[in-house]
């Protein structure tokens, strides 16, 4: 393997050499501080090479350079080799099956990109898309990866001046990178400094202590196990997915494991260090965030259901199919290059606001009303188009049989289709899929080869579905027909032959006899066994005769069941001679003539294979016209600004399973906030002067009854496609104003497995902590009853703590959707809705009263409630006629989002209309308005009516009673002695 070369890439080393100090930074999360007197690694590596080169007493940084320049060819040299090979970027990857897993290392920043396990294109561009923004100098890959991914890389690194290496599989193992990762000091060793839960109590001489509060740090400390290697590794398993959904992610996760291990062999050798992998020197874990793609993990695209595979019926099966998914509704694509492609393009949105626009104009030319019958003709020639490439590929290994050759005619004359067909299109002149298709399309070309195959070459397509080979028709090749008429003609030869030999041959021998040809045995005399010949004597051979081969009637094996038996003869060997293994021979001529026609076709290989694309580009575009056609989707109009503004948006699952759905707006900005709904308006509109106020924000947060968010989808479906062959979809709405979202997380589902050691509340937390690491001011984030899987107390100071830590940030504040019940913080020491940038909104509910006069009268008093911010007044509950609890509701809900807080839980109503006893309602309903009013003391104040006093006594006489029971008294009738402490002494045993 080739060494690593500077050239084409002196620049970017000289960049990175004028900024060693960035190796390490003063601080580390997750190491503590470093003292100041601690050197940068490539100043220590500088100096402990010089000392080894000279003696063991301490060299400072200034002598090392002085003797650097009094020796040009000395340690100098040799440390500043060091140092340039410990800059290099390592990036490792494993592709399996079209999927593919990365990371690499970045000396600089000393962090490690990870790419989780995603599925690839067939040209690999998620490939040469990292690989350009990583610009690494060694790529390692394991010997298993696919061959086409290996071959993409290796022409990358070849072209930028780079190593490629390809290592044993063994390297790549996802027990083993779990197993490196977690023996990182990032992921074992719990941060020290800047402790939130700290407070400083005053001692007894007077100064200040800090003492922690963090029960978890508290009992580490109790026990001494903060160094306990066990504690250190159960410590690394929580905290994994803090930095990624690597646990799912096997072939990322090997990657890792593979890359650690390349830069542990690396310091090695460059440092003769044995710290192994604990001396390595890494900050932080980040998911790669490609410049170009959403960055959407598989946690998100379960919960927001962009994917979901149904089981097949049967147990017996294993196959899966598409369900109820956004996937489910926009892959109605009409092949199968169209199907992969749009799944690649559910996985990874664009970013690009060019090519989105782009896209969207492709889209709405398919939905003009005078383009509606060229679309579907379009799709009809769609349809009939096969997998080229992969037709190609069987053409190329010899396996081809006719309905691949069929396939290949067929897509050539449906080219010719498809372009005359676009040219039909209204106003697509501007239409970038429609031009690149027209320049891909080379009609005079795919004819040529078309008519090749069908005219020149003749593919006999009868003969060859009989034979199931390729067959050529007559009148191509003159040899092909001479062997052809020969064999055609070959039973009146043999018969003719056998006359003649059937006179030669003595009737007591064989009364008949037949001449046979066997392909490679050639021609064979066949005569019926005789009885005779079934002793132990055997066959009798006639003189110039060789015995060759018996045939049975039936199995098993017997020599009393043999019916035929065949010789050679001399005349046998002549026919062999002249006419020869005909069949073969025919066989071997065709593969000729198709070898040779496949070698002309095979030239434009690249052209089909690209026409091929971009009719799968086409017919992805056209399956999301006929969508937005059927399910009234409109065109976003997609801006710079980091907003997302949706008016009457609709989920595009829900509504496919309600009977009517009720469409909301949506309003929200990145950054922070305060983003004006009129600044394009003029100073002197009088309208604008009134709204001037109506301020978004960067935080939208939900209270009371809420149901299935729809903003993050319709971002979702704005962005989808990539790169310049991309399209971009329009969104269930009447209009939507967006701005590019370049991530999206998610804490809505929690998925929980006995595999994992995580309990659902810190997966819920791995999750927050995923999406605090890594979003930005163009990121979505949504968080759904953040805090429900612990104690109310804690799970709601935790979401304030988020949130307020999100608007902390100020520009770099991402677009936050926050769903809760936790209506304990909206207090003005905690989130005061007067003050804090947030936008409160709420889902309407309708109350239908009846109490018992209108009952009786069959009257009935209906009215809407949003509940907002008002407490109501507490009345406890006795007989169910006081105050507050008097009336009877039922609840609906509305889905409609208002404006404002609902601090009013409906959980009292819906335990009513679900069974729960009236009484046990309204009780639990006054104790919850104490709760919220912290008038929790009035219950010890409560007296009991006189007929509860008196219950209450008789129970006490019943205890007392039985507690007095003597049960180890023998001798005694239970059922008399119980019916005695119940106080039903004459009562009948029975009833007792």
């Amino acid at each position: 393997m080739a060494g690593f070369s500077n050239r084409g890439r002196g620049h970017n080393r000289k960049r990175k050499l004028s900024q060693p100090t960035h190796n390490t930074p003063s601080s580390t999360p997750g190491h503590g501080s470093q003292s100041d007197e601690e050197d940068p690694p490539a100043v220590r590596k500088k100096v402990r090479w010089e000392a080894s080169q000279r003696s063991n007493t301490e060299v400072s940084m200034e002598d090392g350079m002085a003797d650097g320049e009094e020796n040009d060819n000395g340690s100098s040299e040799e440390t500043e080799t060091t140092e340039t090979d410990s800059l290099k970027i390592c990036l490792t990857a494993w592709c399996q099956n079209r999927r593919v897993g990365m990371a690499y290392y970045d000396p600089i920043k000393c962090m490690i990109y990870v790419l989780e396990d995603t599925e690839e294109t067939s040209h690999f561009d998620l490939t040469r898309m990292v690989l350009e923004q990583a610009s690494p100098d060694v790529v390692l890959t394991s010997s298993r990866s696919d061959d086409a991914f290996m071959d993409t890389v290796r022409e990358f690194m070849e072209s930028s001046g780079g190593v490629f290496q390809i290592r044993p599989n063994k390297e790549f193992s996802p027990g083993k990178g779990r197993d490196r990762l977690m023996s990182l000091h990032l992921l074992m060793d719990l941060p020290q400094e800047g402790n939130l839960d700290s407070s400083v109590v005053s001692s007894d001489d007077g100064s200040s202590i800090s003492v922690s509060r963090n029960a978890y740090d508290f009992m580490m400390t109790r026990k001494g196990a903060m160094n306990d290697p066990t504690t250190k590794r159960w410590n690394a398993s929580i905290r994994l997915a803090n930095f990624g959904s690597m646990e799912c992610s096997p072939l990322c996760i090997s990657s890792v494991g593979a890359l650690l291990d390349h830069l542990v062999r690396e310091r090695a050798i460059n440092d003769f260090a044995d710290e192994g992998i604990h001396g390595l020197e890494i900050r932080d874990i980040e998911c790669l965030a490609l410049n170009e793609v959403m960055q959407i993990n598989a946690d998100a695209l379960c919960s927001l259901q962009v994917f979901a595979n149904e089981n097949h019926a049967s147990m017996h099966s294993n196959k899966t199919k598409e369900g109820l998914s956004l996937a489910g509704i926009l892959n109605v694509t009409k092949t199968a290059l169209g199907k992969n492609l749009m799944r690649s393009w559910l996985l990874r949105p664009s970013l690009s606001l060019s090519v989105i626009n782009a896209r969207h104009n492709a889209v709405a030319c398919f939905l003009r009303a005078e383009n509606v019958t060229t679309s579907n003709t379009l799709n009809g020639h769609l349809k009939g188009i096969r997998n080229i490439p992969r037709i190609l590929g069987v053409l190329r290994s010899g396996k081809a049989k006719a309905p691949e050759w069929q396939g290949l005619v067929k897509f050539t004359v449906l080219c010719a289709m498809l372009k005359e067909a676009l040219t039909e299109l209204h106003e697509a002149s501007g239409i970038d899929i429609v031009q690149k298709l027209l320049s891909a399309l080379d009609i005079s070309c795919f004819r040529q080869i078309g008519t090749r195959i069908n005219d020149t070459a003749s593919i006999d397509w009868e003969q060859s579905a009989e034979a199931r080979r390729v067959c050529i028709r007559p009148h191509i090749d003159e040899e092909l027909d001479n062997r052809k008429h020969v064999y055609h003609g070959i039973d009146t030869v043999l018969s003719k032959v056998a006359e003649r030999i059937s006179q030669d041959v003595p009737s007591n021998y064989a009364p008949s006899l037949n001449i046979v040809y066997f392909p490679q045995l050639g021609f064979l005399i066949c005569v019926p066994m005789q009885d005779e010949w079934r002793n132990e004597a055997g066959v009798q051979v006639i003189d110039g005769w060789s015995f060759q081969v018996t045939t049975l009637l039936s199995s098993p094996i017997s020599f009393a069941d043999l019916s035929h038996v065949y010789f050679k003869s001399q005349e046998m060997h002549d026919m062999d001679f002249h006419i020869g293994d005909l069949h073969s021979l025919i066989v071997d001529r065709e593969i000729e003539i198709a070898q040779a026609l496949l070698e002309e076709i095979l030239v434009h290989d690249a052209a089909m294979s690209h026409a091929c694309d971009v009719c799968a580009e086409l017919d992805c575009l056209l399956a999301f016209a006929d969508v937005s056609r059927s399910y009234d989707y409109r065109r976003p109009q997609m801006v710079e600004d980091n907003i997302i503004d949706i008016v009457q948006g609709r989920h595009p699952l829900q509504e496919m399973v309600v009977d009517t759905f009720v469409p909301n707006d949506a309003r929200i900005t990145g950054g922070d906030g305060r983003f004006s709904m009129f600044a394009n308006a003029s100073d002197t509109d009088t309208e604008f002067e009134e709204n001037s106020l109506k301020l978004w924000n960067s935080v939208l947060l939900c209270t009371g009854a809420n149901a299935c968010g729809k903003v993050a989808l319709i971002q979702y479906m704005a962005q989808l496609g990539r790169d310049t062959s991309d399209f971009d979809s329009f969104v269930p709405a009447e209009s939507a104003t967006l701005g590019v979202v370049d991530k999206i997380f998610t804490r809505i589902s929690t998925r929980e497995s006995v595999s994992k050691i995580q309990s659902a509340f810190m997966i819920d937390l791995n999750q927050v902590s995923l999406a605090l690491r890594n979003c930005t001011s163009r990121s979505l984030i949504l968080l759904d009853e953040f805090g429900k899987g612990t104690l109310p107390t804690d799970g709601a100071g935790l979401l304030c703590g988020v949130i307020k830590h999100l608007l902390a940030r100020g520009s770099s504040c991402p677009k936050v959707l926050v769903a809760t019940h936790f209506h304990d913080v909206f207090r003005k020491e905690i989130l005061d809705p007067e003050t804090v940038p947030i936008t409160f909104l709420h889902m309407q509910v309708m109350f239908t009263s009846r109490d018992r006069s209108q009952e009786a009268s069959g009257g009935s008093s209906d009215h809407v409630s949003s509940r907002g911010l008002s407490t109501p007044s507490i009345a406890r509950p006795n007989s169910g006629t006081e105050e507050g609890f008097g009336s009877r509701e039922e609840i609906t809900y509305l889905y409609r989002v208002m404006e404002g807080l609902s601090l009013d839980s409906h959980a009292a109503i819906c335990a009513e209309l679900f069974g729960i006893p009236l009484r046990l309602v309204q009780r639990a309903q006054y104790v919850s308005q104490l709760l919220s009013a912290h008038e929790i003391g009035r219950l010890l104040d409560e007296s009991i009516s006189e007929k509860e006093t008196l219950e209450l006594q008789e129970s006490e006489t019943i205890c007392r009673k039985f507690l007095a029971w003597n049960l180890a008294e023998s001798g005694v009738d239970v059922k008399k002695k119980l019916g005695e402490v119940l106080g039903k002494e004459g009562e009948d045993s029975e009833d007792t």
